[in-house]
Order: structure tokens, then sequence, then C-alpha cells
């Protein structure tokens, strides 16, 4: 550790200098030395076009496809490969092929909005595909992680969260997950998923990814990572490991400021960036870049828009070669006081090669145009960009087959929560709940849960709302104009009665509701964000830690809502399923990590 974080010193150092004497905080681009080549008088091969452009192999494509792909950039104009490197969002549920062809973009990002069902979805993809003429396949993404964040709700077999993953402790099971969410993905049409997470979670004090970590332990991520991201490449579906060099351990969120991490380079190479380069080592070929403050190695410049990031920790320390993916250009922690033509220039100029949600991509483009033909910023940093994205959304797409149907993938998000599911108080064999249960909480959880105890034949109480002749109170009268003050007092009198019965009634229907929902075994389920929800049994559906924060005998972490989440958890209320998944957190306050080797 010593000596390779000597090196890296040295390396940000030599970034550094370069980036002081470019003037414009950013070092200039290095070119061949052709006074050397012609006084050597030894015999050399000529560079092939992408050994030209700097591109090393390693990380997906063959020298074959990293060629074809330098020769397809060297020959666009330059609007076109200004736009190649663009990948924008996009309104409504429409394929929006006139912005992608008329800015000659890279491709797009899809968010909910843009998704009504499974088959518009795969239409809009598969027009893209068949509008958009190229000779090389279009970057279609979407961010579907799996529990909190997934855009495919309704389109595509949900998945738990990435937790789930160091829960369970099993990486050819992550594997075999993510490669059917894959082939789904492939199915509709997508090339790229913006997932894996590689960010080693902090614990409770970390307010963007919690459950998007596999762990809050570096080796347990890494694996796992490495796992998902070779189980999307299988099918076909390019995985992007995000957000170099880790957003667990800042305390703020980039979608609303910039996070300063204040960690040395000593500690992130000892936790943050273990799983990057783990990642890097295993060959993965994307990386997104997040917006955070690194003040060891770059103080308050956004690590999107870093050379010394970048280029200097990415590239150069940990040898990635592969594509580099910036977060959504739009998010507060790099637009603020910042101008998107400056920010998109600066991320490329960074080491960047995919500008992701530009607040404008047309501004974008002409940004970088400008640059280009102001001498500013080289147009083979753009060759450079627009060769690797080619060269591995082309090697992609020769791998596996066409995709998977929806659905197809619903028995491997169901292994992976069982395998997951952890009790952390409680028994660990036999029944945990009596023989009718009354679930409440999180609405989500609960609906899910009761359409899974419904198959397995658990009766379930839920809580009813009282009759609306009871629960709706009449306004107290006002006095009429004109009317005596004696009627007034009368019709006021009558109405303290009628409040007054009406509410005794109210409060012996709430009594008898209560005493029936008593029969049942309680279950608090407690989502996402939610304050802790207790109970007879809680159920944390999300992060674990509020399990440490109830006081029920019977405590689990399912990691997930989805139905299939929900059906292991019935099976292990009811004794007829192990619950094998240990806590791949610190929790403080529970008995026990789980109830494996118990």
């Amino acid at each position: 550790m010593p000596s390779r974080l000597t090196a890296l010193v040295a390396t940000l150092a030599l970034v550094a200098t370069a980036a002081a004497c470019s003037g414009e905080g950013e070092p200039a681009e290095k070119e061949p030395d052709a006074r050397s080549t012609a006084a050597s008088s030894t015999p050399t091969v000529p560079p092939t076009p992408s050994e030209a452009l700097g591109l090393v192999e390693g990380w997906g494509p063959d020298r074959a496809e990293l060629d074809r792909a330098a020769k397809l950039a060297g020959r666009m104009r330059l609007p076109d490969l200004a736009g190649q490197v663009i990948v924008a969002d996009w309104s409504g549920t429409r394929a929006p092929v006139a912005m992608v062809r008329d800015l000659h973009l890279g491709g797009v990002i899809a968010f909910s909005s843009n998704v009504a069902s499974a088959d518009q979805v795969r239409g809009v993809n598969a027009a893209l595909t068949r509008q958009v003429r190229r000779k090389w396949p279009l970057f279609l993404g979407v961010d579907q992680e799996g529990g909190v964040v997934e855009r495919l709700r309704g389109a595509a077999s949900r998945f738990p969260t990435f937790m789930s993953t160091g829960a369970a402790g099993d990486p050819a099971l992550t594997r075999q997950a993510y490669a059917a969410s894959g082939a789904e993905l492939r199915g509709l049409g997508f090339t790229v998923d913006f997932a894996p997470d590689a960010d080693v979670t902090s614990g409770p004090g970390d307010p963007t990814i919690g459950s998007r970590s596999a762990s809050s332990r570096p080796a347990t991520v890494a694996e796992h990572v490495v796992a998902a991201a070779d189980g999307f490449s299988g099918a076909g579906v390019l995985p992007v490991i995000k957000h170099f060099p880790g957003h667990g351990s800042v305390p703020a969120d980039s979608h609303l400021t910039l996070p300063v991490q204040t960690k040395s380079l000593a500690d992130l190479e000892a936790s943050d960036l273990v799983p990057f380069r783990e990642a890097v080592t295993a060959g993965l070929p994307a990386v997104m870049v997040g917006h955070i403050d690194v003040r060891s190695v770059d103080p308050r410049v956004p690590s999107s828009l870093s050379r010394r990031v970048t280029t200097g920790l990415l590239r150069d320390e940990l040898g990635f070669g592969g594509l580099v993916v910036t977060d959504s250009l739009r998010m507060a922690g790099v637009t603020r006081g910042r101008s998107p033509a400056r920010t998109a220039v600066q991320a490329i100029r960074a080491g960047s090669d995919v500008l992701l949600m530009p607040p404008s991509p047309a501004v974008a483009r002409a940004a970088l145009m400008k640059a280009v033909r102001s001498g500013t910023l080289p147009r083979r940093r753009l060759e450079q960009s627009a060769a690797r994205q080619i060269a591995l959304l082309t090697h992609l797409a020769a791998t596996g087959d066409s995709g998977k149907s929806v659905g197809s993938a619903a028995g491997a998000s169901r292994s992976l929560s069982a395998a997951a599911i952890t009790v952390t108080d409680g028994g660990c064999s036999g029944r945990l709940v009596g023989d009718v249960v009354h679930p409440y909480g999180d609405p989500g959880a609960v609906s899910a849960f009761v359409a899974a105890a419904g198959r397995a034949g658990l009766p379930v109480l839920l809580r009813r709302s009282p009759p609306s002749k009871l629960a709706d109170a009449k306004p107290r009268p006002e006095r009429r104009k004109k009317e005596a003050k004696r009627q007034f007092k009368k019709r006021l009198r009558a109405w303290k009665k009628s409040e007054s019965r009406r509410e005794r009634r109210l409060d012996a229907w709430t009594a008898r509701e209560e005493a029936r929902l008593a029969v049942g075994t309680g279950i608090g389920f407690t989502g996402f964000r939610d304050a802790p929800v207790d109970g007879a049994v809680a159920v944390a559906t999300d992060s674990p830690w509020v399990l440490g924060q109830v006081g029920a005998p019977v405590r689990v972490a399912t990691y997930g809502d989805t139905p299939a989440a929900m059906g292991v958890l019935v099976d292990v209320l009811l004794g007829q399923a192990p619950a094998p998944g240990r806590l791949p957190v610190k929790v403080a306050g529970v008995s026990r990590a789980g109830c494996a080797g118990q």
C-alpha cells in the first residue's frame, strides 16, 4: 500500500503540473514526439488507427474492433463527432428519433416517465435502432439497478436492492441474477444499464447510496460488482459501474449539492477505491464518474470535471482504458455556478467519453465544436471518446443472443431474495407468526405481502377505514344573517349533541377494529426513507439499519419489496424456508448478523 500510494501521489503531481502549464486548469493533450521517431534508426511498424489514438485493449473490444471504430470516428464530420459523445434524456413516450438523428447523438437514456409498458418501450428502442441508421449500435441506456432505482417498473421483472447480493454472499448467484436481468433488458432493446453501484456505503449517514451498495465492506462490494457486471456483459448489455471515486462515504447528495470527500488518499485507497480497482483488474468496460469534491486530489472541483481525478486517478493510476461516462450533467453537484457549455468541454478535457444528460444537448454539442475549432480541445480527444463508445457497443452486440421475454428473470430475482433474507432477532427455524397476521406500514410492501400471503393461504387482517358517517365531522354551524340568538344557540346545541354521539360511536367502532386486528400477529413494514415501524415482527424492505431502532422480538431484512421478496418473507415467517442471509453492513441494536451458522 505505501508504494502504491507514493506512486499515486507522484502521478497526481504530474497531472497537476501539466494542468498548471496549460493555462486553463487542464493539461494539454499529449501528442507523439515526431522528432524522436525520426531520430530512431530502428524500423518501426506503423501504429494501427486505434493505437494512433492511444486506445488500449483489456476492457472488452479487441484490436480489430478498436481499429474499425477509430476509422469510423476519424471519418466523422465535426458536428457528428461532437454529437456522438452525448447521451440525452427525452420527454414523452414516443421515440425521440428526430433529436437523435438531427444532433447525431450517441443515444438516449430512458426514465420512468418515458415508459408506459414493455411493448411501448421495446417499440421506442426498435424505432430508434431502425430509423437512426448507424454502422454501430446506439447507446440506449436505462437506470435499472433494482430496489429503489428501477425505471422499468411494470415493464421488466423487479429485482431487490443490490445490497441483497452482499447479504446472500454468493458471487455466482449474483452473476446469474444480473445475467437474467440483462437478458430482459436486451430483449427490450436496451444496450446499456447504468449499474451496478460500486460505492461502499458508510452506513446510516450515507444519504444517497444506502441499499444501492452491496456492503460497507470494500472487498464484498468489489466481488459482487464484478459478478453483476459480468452477468450484464454476458447478456450483451453494457454495465456502467458507478460513482467513481465513490459516493457511499460522503454525507450529501450530489443531486442537490456538491458533496465534499475529506478522506485522505490513503483512506480512499483502502476503502472507496477498492471496488473500482478490482473492476479495472477484472477488465470491466465502463465507469461512471460522479460529482464529488475530492479534497485530497482536486479541491473544490467536481470529480466529473477534474482531470486529476478522471485521468490522473482513474486512467493513469488505476489503469482504466475503457469508456468513462459522466453522471447526469443536470445535477446540482455540477450545474451550480457553471455554464452548461463550459461544463461539457471541461468534462471531455478531464477524460470522460460520454456526456450524460447535458441540460441542452444542442448547447453541449455546439460548445464542443467551438472548442475544437478554437484549438482549446483537440479533435483527437473527441475521436478517442467516440471510438471507445463505438467499439464497445459493437463488441457487446456480438455477445449473447437477442434477449429474453419480460418475466423470464422472475425466478432469478426470487433466488436472490431467498438467499439474502436475514433474520437478526427471533427464531432461526420454525414458525414466526400466528395463524393470522396484520401487516401495516409501507403501502407498497404491504400490498405485495398481502398478495404473497394470499398465495400461501395465510389469512391477513388489514385495517379498515371507518364508515364516512362516523369519520366525517360536520362543521360547526355559523350564525345566519338575521337569525335570532336563541335559534342559533339551539342549532349549536343540536350540533354538539350530534357530534358527541358521532365521536362516541367512532370510538366504539375503533375499539372493535383494534380488537379485531389484535387477533393477528402485527407485522410492521419500513420502506425507503420511512421512519421505523415496529410490531411483533419488524421488516426492513430497504436498508436494514432501522432494525436496530425497533423493539420487535422478530426482525427481518428483505432488502426489497418485490413480489418475489415478499413471497420469500411469507415462507420464512411460516417456517417453510430458512433465512440464510447475513447483514452486509453493521447494524447497532440487533441480536446477530443473521441465522447462518446458528
